[in-house]
């Protein structure tokens, strides 16, 4: 044998070595659902192992790293990638590079996300998919955002949905649903995941879950925010990304749809669907309130697993190719509306939305089904038959409207200390621009909110006493005290700021019950006091008098003695003026 032979030959088995070294490694990243042809998924250590393997794998394109700790103390993981070794978010802001951040498991039953990402992540590394997308852009992937409730694991935690064999819990170990926590943020996986998205800041967020909901042949829908309200720069790209998502996904053979497949009256077909724009309590409408693109992915839960991961893997690579392809283009979108929201002061603003009286008929993909009587609960009961697929014709609400309107402040928001701590909490995690009031301030004009009405719901929603409150902005002097905080309107998250302070939104902090002392009586006078109050009063003031006779003459307020107290009460100098005040005011001047 040559000399030339014999190092060719021990060229060769030195390749033939480092492959066979290799492929287990390889073969060690491939899940227990791969491994498994779709039928399980792997218990969350397989997370915490493969995290790590994949940057060791990789290690110039990949960092695997802790973001934040559950109440039951297990790590909340995830993966950075990058082609171009970019594994920071300074980095990836310095390079200009479109970032996506996209999570499995805020549900924990609904675990297609973390089986497909983890198998779409190895693609793109190895470069057998969307090879060229980690080029151009940056993945942030978390497999598993609510890992307490993914280790409460049972084979029977989503009943009306087909595969894995076992799987997580819908809810954190605090009873918490994450995915109406992205407001008030009271889980501490929600702090978690508040500042890294904060960190990263990503163009498009996207959330990975399974709709409950009727049997019919549609295998995922797309709810893609901003569509149907927004800024106008990023509204018009969320469109686009929507219009494409569908194509690709009918491209590939599901029977994808673009709004939330939710009966207007539970378990009725006939009544057809409504889009919305939902409350910001949701993560794609969250992330849509800081002008950002956010899509809430839901495959339907009478899909088998094999084919929900197959549905959920190809949007992932969809997503990836169309952020690296336009995600330049969605950042400058993104950096427009930040100035059109800098600059809303003095106009209106749509808190609510609602649907217009219009209706379209259309052709949706469902089965056969029958309304029956139950003899079980005795209610209408709908038996679907999935062996005779039927078109049903049947009504889509459209269109929206805005429904509760606010004018934005001409300067911004004051916080009075005694809730400046709270709120400034609060306010940080959003990344909401603020600042403290150094200077007291004695007789400023402001705008207060009085409620007229104040109702506490009848239970309580996700941990917390919800409130509902009529009334009005008016505008009065007030003292500013030093230790204030004042939050401008002039900001890019100036919509997200109205969220959280304007009372009558659904998910602000009067709303999350997080001001409810402030509509709560705490002074009282006692009858016989009131009485010889009142007829004092009466004597000195005729047109009190006349105003008290009138009211006398509505028979309901005449029959109620307390009522007819309360009314001098009321007008009395002991009357508590901060008794149904929120305690947050407006102004149209930044303060000192």
């Amino acid at each position: 044998m040559s000399h030339k032979t014999g190092a060719l030959v021990a060229l060769i088995y030195s390749l033939v070595q480092a492959t066979a070294i290799a492929a287990p490694s390889a073969n060690s990243l491939r899940t227990v659902a791969e491994q498994s042809g779709n039928k399980r998924t792997g218990r969350y250590e397989e997370v915490e192992r493969l995290c790590p393997a994949f940057q060791q794998q990789w290690p110039q394109q990949v960092r695997c790293f802790e973001f934040g700790r559950t109440p039951e103390g297990r790590p909340m993981l995830a993966l950075v990638a990058s082609a171009d070794g970019t594994l920071d978010a300074a980095a990836a802001h310095r390079a200009g590079r479109p970032v996506v951040l996209m999570q499995g498991g805020i549900h924990s039953g609904e675990i297609d996300g973390k089986d497909a990402g983890l198998l779409a992540l190895r693609e793109m590394l190895e470069g057998s998919l969307a090879k060229n997308a980690l080029k151009t852009a940056t993945l942030v992937f978390v497999p598993v955002f609510n890992v307490d409730g993914h280790e409460r694991f049972g084979r029977w935690n989503r009943p009306n949905q087909v595969g894995p064999e076992e799987m997580g819990w819908r809810v954190t170990s605090q009873n918490l649903n994450l995915n109406r926590d992205y407001v008030k943020a009271a889980a501490p996986e929600m702090q978690a995941m508040l500042r890294l998205l904060g960190e990263w800041d990503p163009i498009l967020y996207v959330d990975l879950h399974v709709t409950d909901g009727a049997k019919f042949e549609h295998d995922i829908s797309y709810n893609v925010s901003p569509t149907l309200a927004g800024r106008e720069p990023i509204r018009q790209a969320g469109v686009a990304l929507r219009d494409e998502l569908m194509k690709r996904a009918a491209q590939q053979g599901s029977l994808p749809l673009d709004f939330y497949p939710s009966f207007i009256k539970d378990d009725d077909p006939s009544t057809g669907f409504a889009v919305s724009v939902g409350p910001k309590r949701f993560s794609q409408e969250y992330w849509a309130s800081r002008n950002r693109l956010g899509v809430l992915v839901e495959t339907h839960s009478w899909k088998d697993y094999p084919t929900r991961v197959r549905i959920t893997h190809h949007t992932i690579i969809s997503l990836m190719e169309m952020a690296a392809r336009d995600g330049k283009q969605w950042l400058a979108a993104a950096q427009a509306a930040d100035r059109e929201s800098a600059g809303i002061a003095g106009s209106t603003v749509a808190l609510t939305y609602t649907n217009t009286p219009h209706i379209k008929t259309i052709d949706f993909r469902g089965y056969e089904y029958q309304r029956e009587p139950s003899a079980v609960s005795g209610a209408l009961l709908t038996r679907y038959n999935d062996k005779r697929p039927q078109i049903w014709r049947i009504p889509l609400r459209d269109e929206v409207t805005p429904d509760i309107t606010v004018t934005a402040p001409s300067g911004g928001y004051l916080v009075p200390p005694a809730y400046a701590r709270m709120v400034a909490d609060k306010l940080t995690l959003h990344g909401i621009e603020f600042r403290t009031v150094e200077q007291a301030q004695t007789n400023s004009e402001v705008e207060v909110f009085r409620a007229s009405k104040a109702a506490l719901a009848g239970s309580t929603f996700e941990g917390r006493g919800v409130f509902s409150v009529e009334g009005d902005w008016s505008k009065e002097q007030r003292a500013v005290p030093a230790g204030s905080l004042f939050v401008p309107i002039a900001q890019a998250k100036s919509e997200l700021a109205m969220v959280l302070l304007e009372p009558r939104d659904p998910d602000s902090l009067v709303s999350w019950g997080y001001f409810a002392a402030a509509f709560e009586r705490k002074e009282y006078m006692e009858a016989y006091v009131a009485e010889e109050v009142a007829e004092q009063m009466l004597k000195k003031d005729p047109a009190l008098r006349r105003e008290f006779t009138r009211r006398l003459e509505d028979p309901k307020f005449a029959a109620d003695p307390e009522a007819r107290l309360d009314f001098f009460y009321r007008r009395h100098s002991s009357w508590d003026e901060r008794y149904n005040l929120y305690p947050v005011f407006r102004v149209a001047n930044p303060p000192r």
